[in-house]
């Protein structure tokens, strides 16, 4: 007897790179196609994308590639992907508006099939019937996948939580899932992430009252950073900006093109006198005005990374001003994200974050609401996906706790592979799957860090910096001395060298005594400096090692 083939090339046990395939006889069909983004360990890695070889050595390209929703962690290893496999990619009509931009950057929008799913109706890819389910996310325009296959339904909820009071106007929509219910789900895929929190996750909505009390509040200027996707808490923003008589200044690239997206399809209302940074609000007072701006994580070319540590080319934090962080703390940003704080308040900012304000809420079911999940789809057999090793392990025992069997829960990670027919389902012999980094222009070619980093030194060779910086001050009491191996031929050495620490030193001058004093900050910016310098000068990309003596 035939069987359907569940294969996780991503997502499982992990946070991002979230791809999934799902396979009938020699047809395929892969549901989302995600990055991650590189831990600190992963020095020079740009981005993490999940490991095709399977599908290209057994020569099955996908029938479609189908998408849940449009977070980076579901879309953005597509223009990676899409170089290797021509395929159709469904989704969304504001996924698709996403997608449309990111594949127009790669130039890989003319080549690229998109097919927008219409929730709610019914599409076929070869054997497959899909349709795609609302829910609420973070984002608007979310969907779960119910996929009929020739031996059962499969229902991938893809990132979800149940909000009943939701921004946009959209709502999860629990008939359909109870309906998928009563006809027989053979496999429900669930989302793990917040599996470990009690209670249901609650509505966007709240978020809009803690910022309410914010925005009341403050004499000065507000400036709110979250991630560049999330449009109903944009929405917010934007409302209550207009509320409060505030004009709306948009500040960050990814914040602008997102924005723009959005409102151009109908699914965010921005006022009509909205503005981006490069505009005249120097001329409206402290008071009425409202910053949109991108950093929440604490990324260091990001806009408010430069406002705490006053290198914005026009905007500047004074005191008066509050500056909010809606957004969760990614696990791994903590340290990065308490810098930035803490230069805030040297500026004189009042900063509001998770911790200590009600400005976040998550866009993840919590335990109630995966039970609901469970107890309307009523699955035979059960997967969780979408986070690590621990929580897929709590959401096995939060499904066993409303009734689906421990022999009908299977624990997967990725390269594991299911095999399920109408009545039974088993693990077969996993495949060999594993991360791609993409460093640069390069795909797959950095095959282990440590040999990246050897090949880098012998190609590009290594440059010293050693200066003194007194602790308090900021002053430069020696140096900067630096020291090149293998990238240059000798007779030019003095002169290069020489030109680099002038232009090293004018660099260090012109920083901010925050900047020379926070070693960390002052090592990235010797770092960036000169590596713009070397590019330009000798078109090589040297490693910089910076040492900095407090003194």
């Amino acid at each position: 007897m035939e069987s359907v083939r569940i294969v996780p090339l991503g997502g499982l046990g992990e946070f991002g790179s979230n791809m999934l395939a799902v396979e009938w006889g020699d047809s395929v069909i892969a549901l989302d196609c995600g990055v991650m983004f590189p831990g600190p360990e992963l020095l020079g890695i740009d981005l993490v994308i999940p490991d095709i070889s399977y599908l290209e050595e057994r020569g099955k390209a996908p029938r479609a590639i189908i998408l849940t929703h449009a977070h980076e962690d579901h879309i953005g290893a597509l223009p990676y992907v899409l170089r290797r496999f021509q395929v159709p990619v469904y989704g969304t009509r504001l996924t698709l508006g996403f997608l449309r931009h990111k594949l127009r950057e790669h130039r890989l929008e003319e080549s690229t099939e998109l097919v927008e799913i219409v929730p709610g109706q019914r599409f076929s890819v070869g054997p497959f019937t899909i349709e795609g389910i609302p829910v609420t996310h973070s984002l608007v325009n979310c969907i779960a996948l119910a996929i009929e296959t020739p031996v059962g339904v499969i229902v991938h909820t893809g990132d979800f939580k149940i909000d009943n009071t939701p921004m946009a106007g959209e709502s999860f929509d629990f008939h359909r899932f109870a309906a998928y219910g009563d006809k027989g789900v053979l496999l429900l895929l669930s989302d793990s992430t917040n599996v470990e929190r009690t209670g249901s996750t609650p509505s966007e909505r709240t978020v809009g009252e803690g910022l309410r009390g914010i925005f009341s509040a403050s004499p000065g200027r507000v400036f709110v950073s979250t991630f560049a996707s999330h449009i109903p808490r944009i929405q917010q923003v934007a409302e209550l900006a207009a509320d409060f008589g505030r004009k709306l200044v948009l500040s960050g690239r990814s914040i602008i093109n997102n924005t723009a997206i959005a409102a151009d399809l109908g699914y965010l209302r921005l006022p009509a006198d909205v503005m981006t940074d490069s505009q005249s609000w120097q001329d409206v007072a402290d008071d009425r005005l409202c910053f949109l701006t991108t950093g929440s994580q604490g990324e260091p070319l990001s806009v408010l990374h430069r406002v705490a540590f006053d290198e914005h080319r026009s905007i500047k934090v004074r005191p008066g001003d509050a500056v909010v962080l809606s957004a969760r703390f990614i696990p791994g940003n903590e340290k990065i994200i308490s810098n930035l704080i803490n230069h805030l308040y040297r500026r004189g900012a009042r900063v509001h974050y998770e911790r200590t304000s009600e400005i976040h809420v998550s866009g993840h079911a919590s335990q109630e609401e995966l039970k609901t999940m469970l107890q309307l789809t009523r699955p035979r057999y059960f997967v969780p996906v979408h986070g690590e090793f621990r929580q897929l392990c709590k959401h096995i025992e939060l499904a066993r706790s409303v009734g689906v069997p421990a022999g009908n829960c299977f624990l997967m990670e990725n390269g594991d592979v299911l095999e399920l027919t109408e009545h039974d389902a088993w693990r077969v012999e996993p495949v060999a799957t594993g991360k791609v980094f993409v460093d640069g222009n390069g795909i797959g070619d950095v095959e282990d860090v440590v040999i990246r980093d050897r090949r880098h030194l012998s190609e590009d060779g290594l440059v010293v910096v050693a200066m003194a910086v007194h602790q308090r001050t900021g002053e430069v009491t020696a140096g900067p001395d630096l020291m090149a191996r293998g990238f240059m031929r000798l007779e030019e050495e003095d002169d290069v060298l020489g030109t680099a620490r002038e232009s090293l030193r004018e660099y260090v001058e012109g920083c901010g005594v925050e900047m020379r004093t926070d070693s960390a900050e002052l090592k990235e910016g010797i770092r960036r400096s000169l590596r713009k310098f070397f590019e330009k000068r000798l078109r090589r990309r040297p490693v910089i090692v910076p040492y900095i003596m407090e003194m």
